[in-house]
């Protein structure tokens, strides 16, 4: 006779949290209650929603404030034999953690690029692979034992975005790889070696302001690590916000050098950077709406 399926409290955010789901519901797991966020209205909202699978799929969900002090009593009573964290955004309190075993998915390849946004700061950094890590929770972010993970490319015009989607097929292919075993109490816990690895806090949009004076290679990584649906890398111009929707760096050096940022040559709009080298860009936004060339040529000639 088959033993019942093991419940499971998940928390839950994002396409990883969505997937991640879709992978316990497959396994025949009990999932007793998912917790995760109310949307931001102040935020892009490109990805999937836990609350509509939720929906969908008649599970218990909700949405609490971080830090609310009911939360650990609500855990209890749904008497979890594990707690999985996929993608939600708040660390999980002791009190949570003492309930029932917890693992957490994380879009890196651990111990590289912990805390937050790390496909963002892969991409920003020049990395050349990233990946999903599954890891026992402790108190301390992203620093348990390694249950598991899955390596993914960066090619080098890959944007965050582009990236991102690669990750959330690893982080489902790493769950339905140890989920057996964590079923069976049986998984492996791998060192997570910390003084390897770094670790990196949020991102906020007013970090996307582009330093022209940087080189070519910084500022396309840049470019692609905050690239729409992100807030995207910026400049002023006349006033106006000029975010680079896409771009790709530029072959070649100027001759003759000319000043760093945003200009019109030959009929093309080219980011100058600190080194002689340029992005082109090939779709600018201001203010939100698509510039062309001779418009940005105005706002750059423009008085004052």
């Amino acid at each position: 006779m088959r033993s019942p399926p093991r419940r499971i409290v998940a928390f839950a955010y994002h396409d990883v949290g969505v997937r991640c789901l879709k992978v316990l519901l497959a396994g025949g797991v009990d999932i007793a209650l998912v917790v995760t966020h109310r949307d931001d209205p102040g935020e892009n909202t490109w990805f999937g929603s836990v609350a509509a699978l939720c929906r969908l799929e008649g599970i218990p969900c909700i949405m609490p404030e971080a830090g609310a002090p009911e939360l650990p009593a609500r855990i209890e009573q749904a008497r979890p034999d594990l707690i999985f964290s996929f993608y939600y955004r708040h660390l999980l309190s002791q009190a949570v953690l003492e309930l029932a075993p917890g693992f957490n998915m994380h879009g890196s390849l651990l111990p590289h690029y912990r805390g937050r946004a790390p496909v963002n700061w892969a991409v920003l950094h020049g990395a050349s692979e990233t990946g999903a890590t599954l890891h026992e929770m402790t108190a301390r972010p992203d620093a348990g034992p390694i249950v598991a993970q899955q390596a993914v490319p960066i090619l080098p015009d890959d944007t965050a975005f582009e990236v991102f989607g690669k990750v959330v097929v690893a982080a489902e292919m790493v769950l339905v790889k140890a989920l057996p075993a964590l079923l069976a109490g049986r998984a492996p816990r791998l060192p997570n070696e910390l003084i390897r690895g770094s670790y990196f806090g949020g991102r906020r949009p007013e970090d996307g302001r582009i330093d022209w004076s940087l080189p070519a290679q910084q500022v396309y990584n840049l470019h692609r690590a905050v690239a729409p649906p992100y807030p995207g890398a910026f400049t002023e111009v006349g006033g106006r916000r000029c975010v680079i929707e896409h771009a790709r760096l530029a072959k070649g050096s100027l001759r003759p050098p000319a000043a760093p940022g945003l200009a019109v040559v030959d009929g093309a709009i080219l980011g100058i950077c600190g080194d002689g080298h340029a992005l082109a860009i090939h779709s600018l936004l201001a203010d939100g709406r698509r510039i062309g060339p001779a418009e940005l040529d105005a706002l750059l000639t423009k008085p004052g």
